[in-house]
């Protein structure tokens, strides 16, 4: 399905897990490191895991105050995604992440919740990439 780009962005990586990552614009610059549970040292940098889960994040809880905006829904100020991603090998060989958001919409209706959680993972971005990809458990706290 195309897609109307309305912006881009461009990061560059070197040195893979131990290396570093950059931006164009000079906005993020991140020293990485590889987990030790992935046979790294462990290190101070981030890893792709980590910012793979703050991106979803970030972007799952945009994509609900989209839904909720059209849809006339206050979302609380207090309102959290947590993504918890993880990585290893598949069973059909090279490997694969696997992918749980926790949302916690504090005040919000369970029913009303449920709704805005659905319609959000069908708009968010992260979610139409990993769908019929990559297993991604929702959970509302």
């Amino acid at each position: 399905m195309p897609v109307d780009v309305k912006y881009t962005t461009q990061a560059t990586a070197n040195g893979g897990r131990d290396g570093r990552a950059t931006t164009a614009d000079g906005k993020l610059d991140v020293k990485l490191s590889t987990p030790k549970e992935l046979g790294g040292a462990g290190g101070d940098g981030n890893n792709p895991e980590q910012l793979f889960a703050a991106g979803y994040a970030a972007c799952f809880l945009g994509a609900m105050k989209f839904v909720a905006g059209q849809e006339k829904i206050r979302v609380p100020a207090e309102t959290t995604v947590t993504a918890t991603v993880g990585i290893g090998p598949r069973s059909e060989g090279g490997f694969g992440i696997d992918v749980g958001l926790r949302i916690s919409l504090p005040g919000v209706d369970r029913a009303q919740a449920e709704q805005l959680v659905e319609k959000a993972h069908q708009v968010c971005p992260y979610s139409n990439a990993t769908r019929n990809n990559v297993p991604v458990r929702l959970e509302i706290a």
